[in-house]
């Protein structure tokens, strides 16, 4: 059963009505730029069908009730007296409502049932998901519009203050604000966003290595300090003002691991720029066009991914096997892993029309290889956070 639908069912077998609404709020892959979010740079994501569902309806006074199927509990809390939990999917649905609160949003309490099918920990933002997803319910009880650079504000609070997990604003400005069909450019500084095309007769693919990473308990906040140890280096406020060239000419007197962890970033932002200009000129010229187009952000993706392997160091053995596997593959025009790294999935870029036996190929050459069972998306670029019903 879809999970529209299993939510709606088990809101109706708990409480015995139909919900009041129905909210979603997609994951997202990350076609080009990583690690620049937080670096104020450039990023070129997509929302993907794959998404967090809550049905709910308002409450009386100020308690919050949330029932996890795919968790199998129930958290409930008074938002006048919002407590962590650490370590549980509710410490997400808390330090929304605590973020939100702080931004000077009054909340009304509601009850609902929760349910997604963004895989959990393979880098495709099923913790942005479930922030944006609260977010929503919260303006659907609430009555307010819908603003998505205030929302995904709010979700990275959560995330930055909350949780512990110094994120940029990526995620949660994709789930926010994404639109179907395309992938969307984003400013992290200024947080314009900008619709892009993907190339007609090409899907976005992801390759999940079925191995898994926590941010918290990785090098992610690490890579965050020498980035910004580099920025300081130069006197700008972050990396995405310093250029190539600049960089280049300061290398000897910058530690060699500061160095390299720039260089990824410097180098990406412009990666992301380039990948735009390819996809808008395919989109102006036509589909005559597509293939090249396809081919120049292929040799992007590969690029970008032998960045992250070698400057930045993210990526991990399966991550590159995979991305080895795919990369070979006649259908595919290039790959590189997505997400903060450390595991989790891979994107690809492939033709239409061999995107299922792609799909069929690459998951069994990597299981060969790894004895692990991946999984493979053939994604579609859907709308942000949404009220369904």
């Amino acid at each position: 059963m879809a999970v529209d639908r299993q939510v709606v069912q088990a809101f109706e077998e708990r409480f015995g009505v139909a919900p009041a609404y129905v909210v979603r709020a997609p994951g997202r892959v990350n076609l080009i730029g990583e690690h620049t979010d937080y670096n104020d740079g450039f990023v070129l994501p997509l929302a993907i069908d794959r998404a967090a569902w809550i049905a709910l309806r308002p409450a009386a006074g100020r308690a919050v009730t949330v029932h996890s199927l795919d968790f199998g509990e129930v958290d409930t809390f008074d938002l006048d007296h919002v407590a962590p939990q650490p370590g549980s999917w509710a410490n997400y649905v808390r330090g929304v409502a605590w973020a939100l609160q702080q931004r000077g949003y009054a909340l009304a309490g509601w009850e609902g049932v929760l349910a997604g099918d963004v895989p959990v920990g393979a880098g495709l933002s099923s913790s942005a998901a479930l922030e944006m997803a609260v977010a929503r319910a919260f303006a659907a009880v609430g009555s307010w519009p819908w603003d998505p650079p205030a929302m995904a504000l709010s979700g990275q609070m959560a995330e930055n203050k909350w949780v512990g997990v110094n994120t940029g604003i990526m995620d949660q400005m994709i789930s926010a604000a994404g639109v179907a069909g395309h992938a969307l450019l984003i400013d992290c500084r200024s947080l314009e966003t900008t619709p892009i095309p993907l190339p007609a007769g090409y899907a976005v693919v992801v390759l999940d290595t079925a191995t898994r990473r926590g941010l918290v308990g990785s090098a992610y906040n690490e890579r965050r300090d020498q980035c910004e140890a580099a920025a300081r280096h130069f006197g700008a406020k972050a990396l995405r003002d310093v250029s190539v060239s600049q960089l280049e000419a300061a290398q000897s007197d910058l530690d060699p691991l500061i160095y390299r962890r720039a260089r990824h970033v410097v180098t990406e932002n412009q990666r992301v720029l380039d990948t735009r200009d390819a996809l808008c000129a395919s989109e102006a010229a036509g589909a005559a066009v597509a293939v090249d187009a396809a081919a120049a952000v292929g040799r992007l993706l590969d690029a970008s991914h032998a960045s992250l392997r070698d400057d930045f160091q993210v990526s991990s053995p399966e991550l590159d096997t995979f991305v080895a596997i795919a990369a070979a593959h006649r259908a595919c025009a290039g790959a590189r892993m997505t997400g903060a790294g450390f595991g989790g999935c891979a994107v690809a870029l492939v033709g239409d029309e061999g995107s299922a036996a792609f799909a069929r190929s690459v998951a069994a050459e990597y299981m060969a290889r790894t004895g692990l069972s991946p999984r493979v998306y053939v994604c579609r670029a859907t709308n942000g956070a949404e009220l369904v019903t």
